[in-house]
């Protein structure tokens, strides 16, 4: 029992690091004061970061990144919290099929999702529109609400909903004063991840995206492929930088393996 203990904790320690070793080269290699990518990095120096602010291309696709992740978790928000409150709360036929459903894109292969979206939008006139994109956004962000939801519902005390509306309070009255207060950490955690889902996203995007919309994933995609220097890792890192925050928020607030392992009522 032991020795499997040893290996189970042997072979976790091996994939954090196997994880953690391009964070380890592209955020030294950053900092870099030669013209070109090293690691170890040669001297240290703000530079790359600094010229960041001369790069259009850059600052226009971190625009882009940040509309398109803050509208995709608002609608996911939205969207999502409604559907979770509907499952949990109602005796819907056939509510396991619904729920997995829903989810499916948490299990879908990004690759696949993606060259689907671009068949099923193609004939709609929604492929490489801002409109299929942030469709396509939508559609990979709304079960990572719809997970964290249902993990804030299930220890959930409807007898408070009962006793608030027996005392006078009408429905809308009643999710704004009691439930709403209730389950907002797992909403503004769903939230939290939603953008950072759709922030990151490279796979889906690709499909969507047209040639005068880049988002900041698919331009360093781009940069890395034309010449690597040293300011897309340093456009690397301040996407890295920012993804690192909001997982430490929402692991403060909700927890990160609720996402993929909650369970619900």
């Amino acid at each position: 029992m032991k020795s499997i203990t040893w290996l189970r904790t042997a072979a976790a320690i091996i994939t954090i690091i196997y994880i953690l070793i391009p964070l380890i080269v592209v955020i030294p290699a950053s900092f870099t004061s030669a013209s070109y990518p090293s690691f170890p990095p040669e001297g240290f120096s703000f530079q790359w970061y600094t010229k960041l602010l001369d790069r259009p291309e850059f600052m226009e696709a971190m625009m882009n990144s940040v509309k398109f992740a803050l509208f995709a978790a608002f609608f996911s928000v939205l969207f999502g919290t409604l559907g979770a409150m509907a499952i949990a709360k109602y005796d819907i036929p056939g509510k396991t099929y619904i729920t997995a459903l829903l989810t499916s894109p948490l299990s879908v292969p990004q690759l696949v999702l993606g060259i689907a979206l671009l068949i099923f939008f193609t004939p709609l006139m929604l492929a490489g529109t801002s409109t299929g994109f942030l469709l396509a956004h939508i559609i990979i962000c709304i079960p990572y609400v719809i997970r964290l939801v249902l993990t804030g519902l299930s220890g959930f005390d409807y007898n408070l909903e009962r006793a608030a509306s027996i005392l006078g309070a009408n429905p809308f009255v009643v999710f704004w004063k009691v439930t709403l207060p209730l389950i907002r950490p797992a909403i503004i955690s769903g939230g939290l991840f939603a953008f950072l889902t759709s922030f990151d996203n490279v796979t889906v995007s690709m499909f969507m995206i047209s040639p005068d919309m880049r988002t900041l994933p698919i331009e360093i995609f781009s940069q890395m492929q034309d010449a690597y220097n040293p300011i897309v890792a340093s456009v690397s890192s301040v996407v890295i930088f920012i993804s690192v925050i909001l997982i430490v928020i929402l692991e403060k607030m909700q927890g990160v393996g609720k996402v993929f392992g909650g369970s619900h009522s």
